[in-house]
């Protein structure tokens, strides 16, 4: 595909900007000519985020219009919208208006066709509120889409008789709430929120955990630059908001199980993604899914690790039934078992040298498994790929300082 490359720009756009920067690189970034500027939204199998842009469209942009478009994306994943903030019975479009002018307040540099509070229809409206509060607060505007918009008439860019784009008066027309009009006759936002919602509650349980994880690892790159760039002392605020809440251990070992399906999946009519047909297909599930759990057994984790790990195994066990994989450096073929879904097991340690993730690694793309948990101090430099889901599970002192970095999930259980 050619044109516009985001992503060998996105490190140069961003690069007084520590806190965007750090949550790009743990966004994957997709071009496609199947939407008209840019978007994000949850990967409806992975839960992963992703955000696609149109080549030409950003090849058009000036590198402001570029790093506020990106900006735009990633508050838009910061604050929650692409998951679960919409409230019940709303308007998909009259959400998808509301968020963007939260998000645009703090922006200065967005190309033509960003809905700005202050400007346009939206007037009357101040600067820096929350969605909701926008959500509540729509103006009132003339009934007939005509009236709304700039009259080719006017001289010297000035709105002709209709007022301007959603502006009171004109000649007449009725008054009415944008809350009561049709999709059609609504302002468009600058970017493509089709994706939003389209999936499961479960994918988006684990899409909001993997959020908690990358503005955690954000705001720790921050603190050690000292500097949030342009993210205000508000907002930086609002986003540490989501790092308040528990993780629901049943929610995310439920998706993730359930997510590893996808490996040995068909398309099917019955099931078809109508709004992202063209990037994910419907998809049916023909089996169980097989899940690998590996162990770390080296002399770096204690008992009293070693204890949390299998609290959290006889955790999963309740839902799914695995294959158990103690390492150290090496994988023992006799030493792999299955942990049957109901049974308690006690922990037990089997090994005690060192640490190589490639052995389970290795052992784990060999076999037919659809997913990988790796219970481990993280103390052993990065792997090689998995050819499945890979989840990784430690305790917080070590997720705070991994010896590697990944973009796949690491969750920590105390």
């Amino acid at each position: 595909m050619t044109g516009f490359d985001l992503n060998i720009h996105t490190a140069r756009l961003l690069m007084d900007e520590p806190f965007f920067a750090a949550v790009s690189r743990r966004i994957d970034k997709r071009a496609t000519y199947a939407i008209p500027t840019a978007g994000v939204m949850v990967n409806p199998d992975s839960g992963q985020f992703e955000m696609l842009y149109n080549p030409d469209f950003f090849g058009k942009l000036t590198d402001p219009e570029r790093r506020d478009v990106l900006k735009h994306e990633f508050y838009h994943i910061t604050f929650l919208h692409v998951t679960d903030r919409m409230p019940e019975g709303v308007k998909p479009k009259l959400w998808n208006i509301a968020a963007d002018l939260a998000i645009n307040s703090h922006l200065s540099n967005l190309p033509e066709g960003g809905l700005i509070p202050g400007e346009g229809p939206f007037a009357d409206l101040p600067r820096g509120m929350s969605a909701e509060w926008y959500l509540a607060n729509l103006p009132k505007v003339v009934k007939d889409k005509k009236e709304m918009e700039y009259s080719e008439d006017g001289e010297d860019g000035e709105p002709g008789p209709g007022g301007g784009p959603g502006q009171p008066g004109g000649d007449g027309g009725e008054q009415v709430s944008m809350a009561d009009l049709s999709d059609e006759d609504l302002p468009d936002t600058l970017d493509d929120h089709s994706g939003w919602g389209n999936c499961s509650q479960e994918v988006k349980d684990m899409a909001k955990e993997r959020l908690k994880d990358i503005i955690k690892k954000a705001g720790e790159d921050c603190a050690k630059t000292n500097s949030w760039g342009s993210v205000s002392a508000e907002c930086r605020r609002k986003i540490m908001k989501v790092l308040d809440t528990k993780i629901d251990w049943k929610k995310v070992l439920r998706f993730f199980v359930k997510a590893s399906q996808r490996a040995n999946r068909s398309s099917s009519i019955k099931r078809i993604n109508r709004r992202y047909a063209y990037i994910h297909p419907g998809k049916k599930s023909n089996r169980v899914a097989k899940v690998a759990v590996s162990i770390d057994q080296s002399g770096s984790v204690d008992d009293t690790m070693l204890a949390k790990f299998f609290a959290e195994l006889n955790k999963l066990a309740e839902i799914a039934e695995f294959v158990v994989i103690p390492f150290d450096t090496r994988v023992e073929e006799s030493l792999v078992y299955t942990w049957k879904k109901g049974v308690k097991r006690q922990q037990e340690r089997v090994m005690h040298g060192g640490t190589c993730f490639d052995a389970p690694t290795d052992y784990v793309n060999r076999g037919a498994f659809d997913g990988h948990i790796i219970l481990t101090d993280m103390c052993a430099p990065k792997p090689k790929p998995s050819k499945c889901q890979r989840m990784w599970m430690t305790t917080s002192v070590h997720a705070n300082r991994p010896h590697f970095e990944t973009k796949e999930r690491v969750v920590a259980i105390d």
